[in-house]
């Protein structure tokens, strides 16, 4: 006897098995994008060879303080507050409605945010360009958003792994492994996004191509690339 539960299913049918949604689920909530930048500042802060060299212990756990606030914190009890007040139906913004003012408001944290590097000349260009990116792609988002549901996590994993293959220029042999893996993890991440059917195929290459442009644009007017 067929059922729709996701314990049973019939490929057939299109629906999704339990093992496909446990694997769906948790590449979608580890890398959602709103914790893409965490990711990225740790590695630029930690794992970077010269990126913060020079920064003490304490000044950089501030800059990942920064980074966690205006680009994690804010954006997050920003959706809360939205559907607390009904602005929204639903925290996930599965409707293109839901994601007309969420952008709206992450573009202006993403925009301060980038205001504050900017103006402190000791941070390094490569996070600086980085942050603008960010603002740059969802910014983008907003626009595309009139027409398409465009995947924000495919936005988020591209423009991750673009970053990375821009600072292959400088570190290629040290960023070899670091943009294998986000590689993967965007393939990961986008293979989760079709199988939930959360997004059609063209609103993921859609937002992997929005993700690239604005890293590469705003590697292009930050650093000079």
């Amino acid at each position: 006897m067929q059922t729709n539960t996701i314990e049973n299913i019939d490929t057939s049918t299109g629906t999704i098995n339990k093992a496909e949604k446990i694997f769906s689920i948790f590449f979608s909530y580890l890398f959602h994008p709103i914790f893409v930048p965490i990711y990225v500042a740790a590695f630029l802060l930690y794992i970077h060879p010269y990126a913060f060299a020079g920064f003490s212990d304490a000044s950089k756990k501030i800059t990942l303080f920064i980074i966690g606030l205006n680009l994690l914190l804010f954006p997050l009890l920003s959706v809360l507050l939205l559907k607390a007040l009904g602005f929204i139906e639903s925290i996930f913004l599965k409707t293109q409605k839901d994601r007309i003012i969420p952008y709206i408001a992450i573009g202006i944290f993403f925009f301060w945010t980038y205001t504050v590097f900017k103006e402190q000349s000791n941070y390094p260009l490569v996070l600086t360009s980085y942050v603008f990116g960010i603002f740059l792609a969802a910014s983008i988002a907003l626009i595309a958003n009139i027409y398409l549901k465009i995947s924000m996590h495919a936005i988020g994993v591209s423009g991750w792994l673009t970053f990375f293959v821009l600072m292959m220029f400088d570190l290629p042999l040290m960023m070899f492994w670091p943009v294998a893996f986000v590689l993967l993890i965007t393939g990961l991440v986008c293979s989760a996004r079709l199988i939930t059917k959360s997004h059609q195929p063209i609103e993921i290459y859609l937002g992997i191509v929005i993700g690239a442009i604005a890293q590469l644009a705003a590697a292009y007017f930050v650093i000079g690339l």
